[in-house]
């Protein structure tokens, strides 16, 4: 039976990063093309040649500067119009990574790449939108059975960071004794001998990852039911 196709595949990164306080999306505005100046998440077609892994991840670097240690693949987003220039396929990943510890640097397609508040995002290009509400979704189940925090917190932190990160992840206040309990019975934080002194408030203590109970629970996978406030 004869064929006829005639469909390009593309890669597009949920990009998720944690800072001052507030979950954020990475996103690049478009330089051309029907959408142009809109923003988009970062991301391309696949060349001939190269894995998809290979193509989200050579798409970042060229669009963003940013190479992410943490890749995940989420979801397949076939449209039939989701895409004014050709039928397309995106095969979209995830990825968590620390704000702070890159410098953004657009290029190749994109005008510019800028860090946005999650509820803060723009109109997106194509079904841009819908694929990051899956990526968010795909975020808060999985605190639930993978450790969260490695990726987009900084080297030692105080609890109260952990606290709202997944309170900011679940857009949820949270029962913070019993966050606390919990995440200390899990064995993957350790207590540093240094303090943090906020602006206001009672010093704290900074705690850094057991990297390697850390890992074991992420390849493992755990229970984490938690209890909102």
């Amino acid at each position: 039976m004869k064929i006829d196709q005639d469909i390009k595949v593309a890669v597009d990164a949920v990009v998720f990063g944690y800072t001052h306080g507030e979950l954020h999306i990475l996103l690049i505005q478009q330089k051309f093309g029907s959408e142009k100046n809109k923003w988009a998440l970062p991301g391309g077609f696949v060349k001939n040649d190269e894995s998809l892994a290979d193509a989200v991840n050579r798409e970042l670097i060229e669009e963003t500067g940013v190479a992410a240690n943490y890749l995940e693949q989420l979801y397949t987003f076939g449209a039939t119009e989701r895409d004014p220039r050709a039928r397309t396929i995106s095969i979209a990943y995830m990825a968590l990574i620390n704000p702070d510890n890159i410098t953004l640097k657009a290029s190749t397609d994109a005008v510019d790449a800028k860090w946005f508040a999650i509820k803060e995002i723009p109109s997106l290009a194509f079904d841009h939108q819908t694929i990051l509400e899956k990526g968010w979704q795909r975020l808060k189940n999985k605190i639930h059975y993978q450790p969260i925090g490695f990726e987009l917190l900084s080297t030692e932190f105080p609890f109260s960071d952990l606290e709202n990160l997944y309170q900011t992840i679940l857009d949820r206040k949270i029962d913070r004794r019993n966050f606390r309990k919990k995440m200390m019975s899990f064995g993957i934080l350790t207590k540093t001998n240094k303090t943090f002194k906020p602006s206001s408030g009672r010093p704290a203590k900074l705690y850094k990852f057991n990297l390697k109970t850390y890992k074991e629970l992420e390849n493992k996978g755990f229970h984490f039911e938690i209890k909102f406030a």
